[in-house]
């Protein structure tokens, strides 16, 4: 049942809230208190600032300082090494000058006789082969690099036969007298065989009447090569 001219419970609210009242900000603090504020502010700023660059260039004076002290101290250790071998280098002098003179005497024995060829040697060695059908008169040998010639006492001089190519220092000339000329060509082949002999030849080789028997008479040379010399005064390999 609606009572009549009785207002709607549900349509009728609750009296609207009222806004609170919004109270005026007045600054009442002088704008040059504000400003000092601001300044120091500031003024803090800039003293952070400088002391963070101070601890810096601190940081990094002490590095180079360090590394000034190392350099230095690497700079002592060098110059006392430099010192030490310096010391050493000196005291050393005299076996320098012991090995120099050793140099300038092997240079000078090598001039002098690294040419050197032992013909008592050969003479020796060419005595014990020679055929029992030859028999030699003379023996001449000339070094052609020194004007170096041996000839023995009382022997006729054989004349000398050009080289066939052979590079050669020297040559040997024989004269002598055989059965035959098979026993010529025998002798030579004896030469040939000789080291540091090459080129054997024969000069002439021509029978003559020796008492009762018909002999053949010849006069044969060789070339004398590098490996004829003796090298007992050659400085060693790489000295």
């Amino acid at each position: 049942m609606t009572l009549p001219n009785t207002p709607d419970v549900q349509s009728v609210g609750a009296p609207a809230q009222l806004a609170a009242p919004t109270m005026p900000r007045v600054n009442l603090m002088p704008p040059e208190i504000a400003e000092a504020a601001r300044m120091r502010r500031f003024q803090l700023a800039m003293g952070g600032a400088v002391v963070a660059a101070v601890v810096v260039v601190g940081a990094l004076y002490v590095h180079a300082h360090s590394g000034v002290k190392s350099a230095n101290e690497q700079l002592t250790q060098a110059q006392a090494q430099q010192t030490s071998l310096q010391s050493q280098l000196h005291s050393l002098s005299s076996v320098q000058d012991v090995y120099s003179q050793v140099a300038a005497k092997q240079a000078t024995l090598d001039q002098a006789m690294g040419q050197e060829i032992r013909w008592s040697s050969y003479l020796t060695d060419l005595s014990l082969k020679v055929p029992d059908a030859v028999w030699l008169s003379s023996v001449s040998a000339t070094e052609t690099n020194t004007g170096f010639s041996v000839t023995p006492v009382g022997a006729a001089t054989a004349a000398t036969t050009p080289s066939l190519g052979t590079p050669g220092i020297g040559t040997i000339s024989f004269a002598g007298l055989a059965f035959s000329h098979d026993d010529v060509a025998t002798w030579l082949d004896v030469l040939g065989r000789e080291r540091g002999f090459a080129d054997p030849y024969f000069t002439n080789s021509t029978e003559m009447p020796v008492g009762t028997k018909t002999l053949t008479g010849f006069v044969s040379s060789v070339v004398v090569t590098d490996a004829a010399k003796s090298g007992r005064f050659a400085a060693p390999a790489g000295s």
